[in-house]
């Protein structure tokens, strides 16, 4: 049952996805991002993946002239992510998945990156190829049920390296394994002065600090609350918005440093409590800090929460020292 529900949601978060793209409802951000340290954070999870499979990375990146680009890092990371997936997926136990990043020109402030990702896996006909990036495609009638996929994951690549103004070339041969040759220009971005945001992270604090928790997933409420108490806070656990709401307005002011709020809760979610809290009339309803937590990581999401009156998005699964300096940070104690 559970691997049924994770494929079923897999699939309606693919649809989702491939109708938000098709109707050009999925804007890409257009942020000044570290290309080096996101190529660790996508290998950082797909090591684990392939060790998992028992498949080999292999990497061979040449030195970039400009690390520090503009692009939309969620998906850019997601683009990737598809990719390796698929290289591991359609892999065998001893197998290998090969890297290589080249720069093919650097100018004007316009960089451009190639990326070729080949693995040796079952590969492809030359007749699927032709079809490779059409929804729901997989090469054989009962792939889905063998590796679990939505056959969306390249539509939806194919999709955004086309947002991007980039290119995507698929060789391959079937029983022999496939290749991936991904172009993408990028504008470079001015290199961050010093490390102020590194200090942040590990230097902020919230010792001592009340925090409002509401979520409404047990497990993910249990953890969080853990890792923040460990971290010296006080926590008020609460499970839906409504509740959170009438927890902070039953409260005197000040009682609480910042809000942690989940955005997909029963009776009232995050989003209409975050607003109805910005709407009370009350000294610290404009000021209290209110921090999304929540799965929906895509940029309009983020949007809508900044829109609600909250301070920053932080995508799941948490990364508690990133938790812990955004706190800091918009609290005012570091």
């Amino acid at each position: 049952m559970l691997v049924s529900a994770d494929h079923l949601l897999s699939l309606i978060n693919d649809v989702l996805q491939v109708s938000k793209l098709e109707d050009g409802r999925i804007e890409l951000a257009r942020e000044p991002l570290d290309l080096v340290q996101l190529s660790r954070d996508v290998g950082t999870i797909i090591d684990a993946r392939a060790a998992e499979a028992g498949i080999t990375m292999e990497t061979d990146v040449q030195e970039l002239p400009e690390r520090y680009i503009y692009g939309s890092p969620l998906h850019i990371r997601q683009l990737f992510l598809n990719i390796y997936g698929n290289c591991i997926k359609y892999n065998h136990v001893g197998g290998k998945v090969t890297t290589e990043v080249r720069c093919l020109g650097d100018k004007d402030g316009r960089v451009t990156y190639r990326w070729l990702i080949t693995d040796t896996g079952i590969g492809m006909s030359e007749e699927f190829l032709q079809h490779i990036f059409e929804p729901f495609t997989q090469e054989n009638s009962d792939s889905r049920s063998v590796y679990q996929g939505t056959g969306l994951g390249m539509t939806i690549v194919k999709s955004l390296v086309d947002k991007m103004g980039g290119i995507i070339e698929v060789s391959s041969r079937d029983g022999q394994g496939t290749q991936f040759m991904i172009t993408l220009p990028f504008d470079v971005a001015p290199a961050p002065e010093g490390t102020q945001e590194a200090a942040v992270e590990s230097t902020g604090s919230i010792r001592g600090m009340k925090l409002l928790l509401a979520e409404d997933n047990e497990l993910n409420a249990e953890i969080a609350q853990l890792l923040l108490a460990d971290a010296g806070a006080e926590i008020t656990l609460v499970g839906d918005g409504k509740q959170a709401v009438d927890r902070f307005l039953g409260d005197p002011p000040g009682t609480y440093d910042a809000i942690l709020m989940d955005i997909m809760m029963p009776v009232m979610d995050g989003i209409t409590a975050a607003r109805t809290i910005r709407a009370a009339e009350r000294p610290d309803a404009q000021t209290i800090p209110i921090i999304a937590m929540t799965a929906n990581a895509f940029e309009e999401d983020a949007r809508k929460c900044l829109a609600a009156g909250m301070n920053a998005h932080l995508a799941k699964p948490l990364n508690i020292d990133k938790v812990i300096a955004a706190i800091a940070r918009f609290a005012g104690k570091k």
